[in-house]
C-alpha cells in the first residue's frame, strides 16, 4: 500500500492532511502523532516543491489541495520557495516527544527545516562550481 489510511475514509483523510499542511506552513511546526507526521511530510514537501517550480499549473495544484487558501499558497510560493531554493527535498524534520497519556501514541513535532549558515555556504560553493564548469 502506497499510503497510510489513518483510520479514516478518503475524503476525511485528504481534508485532514490538507488542513494539517496549512497549519505546518502557517506555524512552521505542529505537534501530532508519528504516523500522521510521516504521512503529512509527503504533502508538505510536495507543496514546497510546487512553490519552487513557481508556474501557474503548480500554483493551481497547490490551491486545489489547500482548499483555495491564497494566504498559505502565497507564503509557499514567495517565502518558502526562496528559503529552500538550493535544497533538494527534505524540507521537514520530525522530532520525537513522549507518548500521549490517553492512548500511548508516540507524539512528535513536525517542523520545517531551518538552513544553517554552513549549509548556505555549502550551497553557494556548489552553485559557484556549477557556474565555473559551464
Amino acid at each position: 500500500m502506497a499510503y497510510r489510511k489513518l483510520g479514516r475514509d478518503n475524503k476525511h483523510r485528504r481534508s485532514m492532511l490538507a488542513t494539517m499542511t496549512k497549519q505546518v506552513v502557517e506555524n512552521e511546526s505542529i505537534t501530532t502523532t508519528e504516523t500522521r507526521a510521516k504521512e503529512l511530510r509527503k504533502f508538505v514537501d510536495k507543496m514546497i516543491t510546487y512553490g519552487k517550480k513557481g508556474d501557474l499549473v503548480s500554483r493551481r495544484k497547490a490551491l486545489a489541495f489547500l482548499h483555495n487558501d491564497k494566504k498559505v499558497v502565497d507564503k509557499i510560493f514567495n517565502d518558502l520557495a526562496k528559503r529552500y531554493e538550493n535544497r533538494n527535498g527534505g524540507y521537514t524534520q520530525i522530532l520525537k516527544l513522549s507518548e500521549r497519556r490517553g492512548d500511548d501514541a508516540l507524539m512528535v513535532i513536525l517542523r520545517l527545516v531551518e538552513e544553517t549558515k554552513s549549509e548556505e555556504a555549502k550551497s553557494q560553493k556548489k552553485l559557484e562550481k556549477k557556474e565555473e564548469t559551464k
